[in-house]
């Protein structure tokens, strides 16, 4: 924790990592194998793991919580969001207020550039959700599980996109046919 700077009443568990170039705010808990690169920022009263990486150009704000397996990268955390668990936020503004549901992703690179995710206060994102960015999901909106975002969400909407379900009476796995 060589040029880290380190906050009153922090409780940092085994196995964690803090590089140079980190500042933790008071009351955070950091929990076993969470890692944090340099250049990044944690307000206080932050829960943090366990076995979540932070990675540079990362801003956490006050009462927010990053979970178990959760990676975040190049991005701002607003005031008590909060993403618990199985979830890439690379490259996203996030807002005050926010779940972020189980196994979200922002999809940040197009295999040329980097894009960014911009998701306003008070916005609900519901488990295995895909945000293809350049995206801004509006304040208030909520995003139905499962959906794969590629377009802005207005406002106060709930946003789904997904396949209606279907099944199939009688199907035979290839190697019945033989």
């Amino acid at each position: 924790m060589a040029g880290a700077t380190v906050g009153n009443h922090c409780f940092i568990e085994t196995y964690c990592l803090v590089s140079h170039q980190t500042t933790i705010g008071n009351n955070c808990m950091l929990h076993s194998g969470t890692m944090i690169a340099g250049k990044t920022k944690i307000g206080k009263n932050v829960s943090i793991g366990p076995f979540a990486r932070l990675r540079p150009g990362t801003v956490i704000k006050s009462g927010s919580k990053i979970g178990n397996f959760v990676e975040v990268k190049n991005s701002e955390i607003g005031k008590g969001t909060k993403a618990s668990h199985l979830t890439y936020l690379g490259d996203a503004s996030i807002g005050e207020s926010v779940n972020i549901g189980a196994g979200t992703i922002t999809c940040n690179y197009d295999g040329i550039d980097k894009h960014r995710t911009r998701i306003e206060d008070h916005v609900f994102v519901g488990s295995n959700t895909a945000l293809v960015a350049p995206v801004v999901i509006g304040a208030g909106s909520i995003i139905g599980a499962g959906s794969t975002i590629t377009k802005d969400v207005k406002e106060g909407v709930l946003a789904l996109s997904r396949v209606k379900q279907k099944s199939v009476i009688n199907w035979k796995r290839p190697e019945d046919e033989k």
